[in-house]
């Protein structure tokens, strides 16, 4: 069948430039990737994988005040004890 439709997103153009690097790496087109993409989507009925929010363990808008407390002293102490990494490494 003839590739006669055309597709428009607009995407962030950092992100277009990543996928794009990756996918030339690969020697596979952008256009070849949304039709993988596509074609994937049609066989799985949907999303061809998860879409959930990862449960990060500090996440502190899911932690009680007891959680949140217990994060900041395991911070001040690894401070203390000069677990720490310089800011500009």
């Amino acid at each position: 069948m003839p590739k006669s439709a055309n597709l428009y997103a607009r995407i962030e153009p950092d992100l277009k430039e990543q996928a794009e690097a990756i996918l030339n790496a690969l020697g596979i087109p952008a256009s070849n990737a949304i039709t993988m993409f596509y074609k994937q989507i049609v066989l799985h009925n949907g999303i061809p994988f998860d879409l959930k929010i990862p449960n990060h363990p500090t996440d502190i808008s899911r932690m009680t005040e007891s959680q949140f407390n217990e994060e900041l002293e395991k911070g001040y102490k690894n401070m203390q004890e000069g677990n720490t990494i310089p800011i500009k490494k």
